[in-house]
């Protein structure tokens, strides 16, 4: 790493919900609303945003743990806000507090944990189970 990000760092990402991003069983009951598998991919890029610029180019960040409460319904057009503060660090392994609002309410509440990992390392490692070893 080229610097380490400090305990209480923030980022954002606003996004606009557009179709691609609704629930896939709306209806001519069910609304079209956002879909909680697009909610935490936005939610997990803000707190690799904020972990990007501490990388070296040999770097990159996994996924390790996600838990995101999503509390509330945002209709197709409207902006979301996401947070990601930086909570925990240890070694390779960074803990994020993550939030969610749209222009009413607090949309999602939750917890991230990301591992940076070296890019060679990890194709390594896919190459040898795509080769069955």
């Amino acid at each position: 790493m080229k610097s380490r990000p400090r305990i209480g760092e923030v980022d954002t990402l606003d996004f606009l919900t557009e179709p691609p991003h609704a629930i896939d069983f709306s209806d001519q009951v069910m609304p079209s609303v956002l879909s909680t598998p697009w909610l935490i991919w936005f939610l997990e890029h803000t707190a690799r945003q904020l972990m990007l610029p501490h990388l070296e180019q040999s770097e990159s960040t996994v996924g390790a743990r996600v838990e995101v409460e999503h509390l509330a319904p945002t209709p197709m057009g409207k902006m979301v806000r996401c947070q990601a503060k930086l909570i925990f660090a240890d070694q390779r392994l960074f803990s994020f507090e993550l939030r969610a609002w749209d222009d009413q309410d607090l949309i999602a509440r939750g917890t991230h944990k990301l591992k940076v990992i070296r890019k060679q390392r990890l194709a390594d490692v896919i190459e040898a189970k795509q080769k069955g070893r």
